[in-house]
Protein backbone atom coordinates (compact mmCIF):
# COMPACT_ATOMS: atom_id res chain seq x y z
CA UNK A 1 0.00 0.00 0.00
CA UNK A 2 2.69 2.02 0.81
CA UNK A 3 4.28 1.75 -2.32
CA UNK A 4 1.73 2.22 -4.36
CA UNK A 5 0.57 5.78 -2.68
CA UNK A 6 4.42 6.77 -2.85
CA UNK A 7 3.96 5.95 -7.19
CA UNK A 8 0.80 8.07 -6.79
CA UNK A 9 3.08 10.77 -5.16
CA UNK A 10 5.61 10.71 -7.30
CA UNK A 11 3.43 10.72 -10.79
CA UNK A 12 1.11 13.72 -9.07
CA UNK A 13 4.68 15.70 -8.49
CA UNK A 14 5.94 14.91 -12.07
CA UNK A 15 2.69 16.44 -13.62
CA UNK A 16 2.58 19.25 -11.72
CA UNK A 17 6.03 19.72 -12.58
CA UNK A 18 5.04 18.78 -16.20
CA UNK A 19 2.32 21.57 -16.26
CA UNK A 20 3.81 24.20 -14.82
CA UNK A 21 4.36 27.01 -17.10
CA UNK A 22 4.87 29.61 -15.31
CA UNK A 23 7.70 28.08 -12.86
CA UNK A 24 10.85 29.46 -13.43
CA UNK A 25 12.78 26.79 -15.74
CA UNK A 26 15.29 24.98 -13.58
CA UNK A 27 17.97 22.82 -14.29
CA UNK A 28 16.36 19.22 -13.37
CA UNK A 29 16.87 18.80 -9.59
CA UNK A 30 16.79 15.64 -7.56
CA UNK A 31 14.50 16.85 -3.98
CA UNK A 32 14.66 14.65 -1.13
CA UNK A 33 12.11 14.94 1.17
CA UNK A 34 11.94 13.57 4.64
CA UNK A 35 8.80 14.09 7.60
CA UNK A 36 8.01 12.72 10.80
CA UNK A 37 5.12 9.76 11.79
CA UNK A 38 2.02 11.98 12.72
CA UNK A 39 -1.77 12.18 12.70
CA UNK A 40 -3.25 14.76 11.16
CA UNK A 41 -6.60 15.81 11.05
CA UNK A 42 -9.16 14.59 8.52
CA UNK A 43 -9.12 16.42 4.94
CA UNK A 44 -12.93 16.69 5.17
CA UNK A 45 -13.53 19.04 8.02
CA UNK A 46 -16.64 21.21 6.20
CA UNK A 47 -20.03 19.87 7.33
CA UNK A 48 -21.43 16.48 6.47
CA UNK A 49 -24.16 16.82 3.92
CA UNK A 50 -25.66 13.40 5.20
CA UNK A 51 -27.32 12.05 8.12
CA UNK A 52 -26.28 7.98 6.80
CA UNK A 53 -23.69 6.64 9.58
CA UNK A 54 -20.50 5.44 8.08
CA UNK A 55 -20.24 1.47 7.05
CA UNK A 56 -17.36 1.58 8.90
CA UNK A 57 -14.63 3.48 11.33
CA UNK A 58 -12.51 5.68 9.42
CA UNK A 59 -14.69 5.39 6.12
CA UNK A 60 -15.64 8.83 6.18
CA UNK A 61 -13.57 11.26 7.87
CA UNK A 62 -10.41 9.69 8.36
CA UNK A 63 -7.50 10.85 10.25
CA UNK A 64 -4.40 11.88 7.81
CA UNK A 65 -0.79 10.01 8.45
CA UNK A 66 2.34 12.00 7.99
CA UNK A 67 5.16 9.13 7.15
CA UNK A 68 8.73 9.34 7.03
CA UNK A 69 8.92 7.11 4.10
CA UNK A 70 11.73 9.24 1.80
CA UNK A 71 10.76 10.04 -1.59
CA UNK A 72 12.53 11.88 -4.53
CA UNK A 73 11.21 13.63 -7.86
CA UNK A 74 13.07 15.38 -10.32
CA UNK A 75 11.30 17.88 -13.36
CA UNK A 76 12.20 15.99 -16.67
CA UNK A 77 10.04 18.51 -18.61
CA UNK A 78 7.59 21.55 -18.18
CA UNK A 79 6.38 21.62 -21.77
CA UNK A 80 3.62 19.15 -21.33
CA UNK A 81 -0.05 21.06 -21.94
CA UNK A 82 -2.30 20.18 -19.28
CA UNK A 83 -0.80 16.65 -18.63
CA UNK A 84 -3.76 14.12 -16.97
CA UNK A 85 -2.29 10.84 -16.85
CA UNK A 86 1.29 9.10 -17.54
CA UNK A 87 2.27 5.01 -17.98
CA UNK A 88 5.48 3.97 -17.69
CA UNK A 89 6.47 2.04 -21.23
CA UNK A 90 8.54 -0.97 -20.79
CA UNK A 91 11.73 0.78 -21.83
CA UNK A 92 10.91 3.46 -19.00
CA UNK A 93 9.76 6.58 -21.01
CA UNK A 94 6.15 7.56 -20.10
CA UNK A 95 3.54 7.66 -22.27
CA UNK A 96 1.37 10.84 -21.03
CA UNK A 97 -2.08 12.32 -22.09
CA UNK A 98 -2.64 15.46 -22.46
CA UNK A 99 -6.40 17.26 -21.93
CA UNK A 100 -6.44 18.58 -25.15
CA UNK A 101 -6.49 15.12 -26.41
CA UNK A 102 -2.91 14.56 -27.02
CA UNK A 103 -0.55 11.90 -26.39
CA UNK A 104 3.39 12.39 -26.09
CA UNK A 105 6.30 9.80 -25.63
CA UNK A 106 8.62 11.30 -22.94
CA UNK A 107 11.76 9.92 -22.05
CA UNK A 108 13.46 9.91 -19.11
CA UNK A 109 16.07 12.86 -20.33
CA UNK A 110 13.06 15.00 -20.93
CA UNK A 111 12.94 14.56 -24.83
CA UNK A 112 9.52 15.16 -25.88
CA UNK A 113 7.87 13.01 -28.59
CA UNK A 114 5.57 15.35 -30.77
CA UNK A 115 1.70 14.39 -31.12
CA UNK A 116 0.92 10.67 -31.16
CA UNK A 117 -2.06 10.62 -33.64
CA UNK A 118 -4.67 8.41 -34.97
CA UNK A 119 -7.25 9.07 -31.56
CA UNK A 120 -10.59 10.01 -31.93
CA UNK A 121 -12.15 13.63 -30.96
CA UNK A 122 -11.98 14.22 -27.78
CA UNK A 123 -14.26 17.42 -25.63
CA UNK A 124 -11.84 19.11 -23.83
CA UNK A 125 -14.18 21.33 -22.32
CA UNK A 126 -14.84 21.58 -18.36
CA UNK A 127 -13.47 18.76 -16.61
CA UNK A 128 -12.96 16.68 -20.20
CA UNK A 129 -10.05 15.98 -22.26
CA UNK A 130 -8.14 12.65 -22.82
CA UNK A 131 -8.43 10.78 -19.78
CA UNK A 132 -6.38 7.81 -18.44
CA UNK A 133 -4.35 5.41 -20.58
CA UNK A 134 -2.70 2.06 -19.48
CA UNK A 135 -1.19 -0.68 -21.62
CA UNK A 136 -2.57 -4.22 -22.07
CA UNK A 137 -1.07 -6.63 -20.17
CA UNK A 138 0.92 -8.06 -23.55
CA UNK A 139 1.70 -4.47 -24.59
CA UNK A 140 5.55 -5.74 -25.38
CA UNK A 141 3.90 -7.92 -28.15
CA UNK A 142 1.14 -6.53 -29.11
CA UNK A 143 1.59 -2.65 -28.77
CA UNK A 144 -2.16 -2.26 -27.44
CA UNK A 145 -3.03 0.72 -25.15
CA UNK A 146 -6.27 1.67 -23.42
CA UNK A 147 -7.36 4.84 -22.84
CA UNK A 148 -10.17 7.05 -21.67
CA UNK A 149 -11.87 10.32 -23.13
CA UNK A 150 -14.71 12.18 -23.14
CA UNK A 151 -17.13 12.01 -26.03
CA UNK A 152 -19.34 15.30 -27.27
CA UNK A 153 -22.73 13.36 -28.86
CA UNK A 154 -25.78 14.43 -29.64
CA UNK A 155 -27.70 14.11 -26.46
CA UNK A 156 -24.56 15.41 -24.61
CA UNK A 157 -21.32 14.31 -23.27
CA UNK A 158 -20.07 11.39 -22.09
CA UNK A 159 -17.37 8.74 -20.87
CA UNK A 160 -15.73 6.19 -23.24
CA UNK A 161 -12.88 4.05 -23.72
CA UNK A 162 -10.97 3.56 -26.90
CA UNK A 163 -8.33 0.76 -27.63
CA UNK A 164 -5.83 1.09 -30.72
CA UNK A 165 -1.98 -0.36 -31.67
CA UNK A 166 0.82 1.66 -31.20
CA UNK A 167 2.27 1.93 -34.62
CA UNK A 168 6.04 0.97 -34.74
CA UNK A 169 7.06 4.59 -35.23
CA UNK A 170 5.32 5.82 -32.35
CA UNK A 171 3.53 8.76 -34.44
CA UNK A 172 0.37 7.08 -34.33
CA UNK A 173 -2.23 4.95 -32.96
CA UNK A 174 -3.37 2.43 -35.42
CA UNK A 175 -6.82 0.59 -36.10
CA UNK A 176 -8.62 3.02 -33.18
CA UNK A 177 -11.84 1.81 -31.88
CA UNK A 178 -14.22 2.85 -29.20
CA UNK A 179 -15.11 -0.21 -27.03
CA UNK A 180 -17.29 1.69 -24.20
CA UNK A 181 -19.87 4.44 -23.50
CA UNK A 182 -21.28 5.48 -20.36
CA UNK A 183 -24.84 6.14 -21.43
CA UNK A 184 -26.85 7.83 -20.76
CA UNK A 185 -24.75 10.87 -22.21
CA UNK A 186 -25.75 14.40 -20.40
CA UNK A 187 -25.59 18.05 -20.86
CA UNK A 188 -22.54 19.10 -18.69
CA UNK A 189 -18.68 19.22 -18.68
CA UNK A 190 -18.03 17.86 -15.18
CA UNK A 191 -17.35 14.65 -13.47
CA UNK A 192 -16.47 12.15 -16.39
CA UNK A 193 -14.68 9.82 -13.90
CA UNK A 194 -11.90 7.29 -15.36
Amino acid sequence: MKKQLIYISLSSLLLIGCGNKTATKQENTLHTTNTSDATLPPVENKEKNSDLKPAFTGQTRIEGVKTTTPFTFKIITQDLSNPWSVKSLPDGRLLVTEKDGNLRIVSENGTMSGKITGLPKVNSGGQGGLLDVCLDPDFATNRMIFFSFSEATPKGNLTAVGKGKLSADEKTIENTQTIYRAFPAYDGKLHYGS
